[in-house]
């Protein structure tokens, strides 16, 4: 499966962006799906993940409350909606793919990346 995440940009404190994920290739469903960023100078961290069929999601705690995992299978994407956001959520942010059926925040299951998208939160 091939990723491309997209919708990040440039937003104030406080504000929201809503990235994508488009997917195309072998059948979408059949894959979990994460979301990770990475900050300079910082490992990959992970921040959310959805189930294949987006019935259960699961948050890194410093997002909790603020941001949203969904994804529609029907158009092969998957979504990550960030509200409130802060200074410290700035970095590159990606979306990957795994084929077991589990939620892991572990970067290393995820047999599948897109090309980051970058955002950037100013104070």
């Amino acid at each position: 499966v091939q990723l491309q995440a997209s919708g990040g940009g440039l937003v104030q404190a406080g504000g929201s962006l809503r990235l994508f994920c488009a997917a195309s290739g072998r059948a979408f469903s059949s894959y979990a799906m994460g979301w990770f960023r990475q900050a300079p100078g910082k490992e990959r961290e992970f921040v959310a993940a959805t189930t294949r069929s987006g019935d259960n999601t699961y948050y890194t705690n410093s997002v909790k409350g603020r941001f949203t995992i969904s994804r529609d299978n029907a158009k092969n994407t998957v979504y990550l909606q960030m509200n409130s956001l802060k200074p410290e959520d700035t970095a590159v942010y990606y979306c990957a793919a795994n084929g077991a059926p589990s939620l892991y925040s572990d970067y290393r299951r995820y047999e599948y990346w897109g090309r980051g998208t970058q955002v950037t939160v100013s104070s």
